[in-house]
């Protein structure tokens, strides 16, 4: 059984001079691009509830601030490694689909026209698809809630769309299975149709490659040592590099600590530890008093368990959940220090006030 699974995990060599990866290293790759949104939203949320007037735009903004670090992030990557920042972490690189000659260096990067499209590709898919799945949540909610008369255009059209969304979004899901079935029984050069899209395929790094990169230092030619606009080009290229690189390198150190966050956010772990660590509910607080002094519980459960009559600016004891008058409570615990129904010690301290909705 293991000789015959074994293709999955060993790809060949293609014959465009890389080896192709498995279809468990091209899908741990997008698995760590799926991880950074949520566990960076997460941090943004934190932060912006933390400081809502300074960083409460963060929040707010989320998806853009997200979409143009995105952006600086794969720009620095497809032109410097032929890769994104997913790929370049598992030593993976994108080669054009159709090329005469074989794949160029990494160092080289992609040609103009595949290095465009994959970043249109890289970070507004991801941006369009987060927002239209936000509108779709906000319109079910909305439609829950909605004042709209039932034959209203508006109304009938964003319930023809809520009804043909899990279709869409079942299409999609499809296409990328199906391609990466075709990826994995060799009958595709790519597992993603963003790929096919961007008319590219990914290989894996040679030590070629990795010596590219590692020698790739740029050099000013000296026809333009003395131009200032090229002096104020390269700076901002400069700075626009070493900004990518410090994020990207601070994100390569980070990543698994994101990939723990989303994990420990996920709602199904969130169940599991609530499963966990919740406390069962506690049984009613016994009556410890059964002399004379005590009081008994009313039948009807609005009245005040004191004057028996129904309750005046309802207060509970904390000490025992009971609810009483507020005049009632306030005396009784002055001047015996206790609960009149448990016989618990209490203090005037533990009166909390009730409010209910029609306050």
């Amino acid at each position: 059984m293991a000789e015959l699974g074994a293709h999955l995990t060993a790809p060949p060599a293609d014959g465009g001079g890389g080896q192709r990866p498995s279809v468990f290293e091209a899908v741990a790759q997008e698995s760590l691009t799926a991880a950074l949104r949520p566990a960076l939203r997460h941090l943004a949320k934190v932060l912006a509830e933390s400081n809502p007037g300074r960083l409460g735009w963060l929040w707010r903004w989320f998806d853009e601030a997200y979409a143009v670090l995105d952006l600086l992030l794969q720009q620095h990557y497809l032109a410097t490694c032929s890769a994104s920042f997913s790929e370049n972490f598992y030593s993976l690189k994108r080669v054009p689909l159709r090329g005469r000659q074989g794949p160029a260096p990494a160092a080289a990067g992609l040609p103009k026209k595949q290095h465009w499209r994959s970043l249109l590709l890289l970070v507004l898919v991801p941006y369009l698809k987060g927002k239209l799945e936000r509108l779709v949540a906000s319109l079910r909610e909305e439609d829950e809630y909605s004042i709209h008369p039932p034959s209203s255009s508006w109304k009938r059209f964003y319930r023809a769309f809520l009804a043909a969304y899990p279709f869409v979004l079942m299409s999609w899901e499809g296409w990328f299975l199906v391609q990466q079935l075709c990826y994995i029984l060799g009958k595709a050069q790519h597992h993603s149709p963003l790929l096919r899209l961007a008319g590219v395929r990914l290989v894996r790094l040679t030590a070629e490659d990795i010596q590219s990169l590692e020698r790739k230092v740029p050099v000013p030619t000296s026809g333009q040592a003395h131009s200032i606009t090229t002096r104020v080009q390269s700076a901002a290229r400069r700075a626009l590099g070493g900004i990518a690189f410090s994020l990207s390198s601070g994100l390569a150190v980070c990543v698994f600590f994101l990939q723990f966050l989303d994990w420990w956010y996920s709602s199904e772990n969130q169940e599991t530890i609530k499963s966990l660590t919740a406390l069962p509910t506690p049984p009613p607080p016994l009556h410890l008093n059964h002399g004379e002094g005590s009081v008994l519980l009313p039948k009807l459960k609005t009245l005040c368990p004191l004057c028996r009559k129904v309750r005046v600016n309802a207060t509970a004891l904390s000490t025992s959940g009971f609810v009483f008058c507020y005049r009632c409570i306030y005396g009784y615990v002055k001047a015996h220090q206790r609960c009149p129904v448990t016989g618990y010690a209490t203090e005037l301290q533990h009166l909390v006030k009730l409010y209910s909705p029609e306050s």
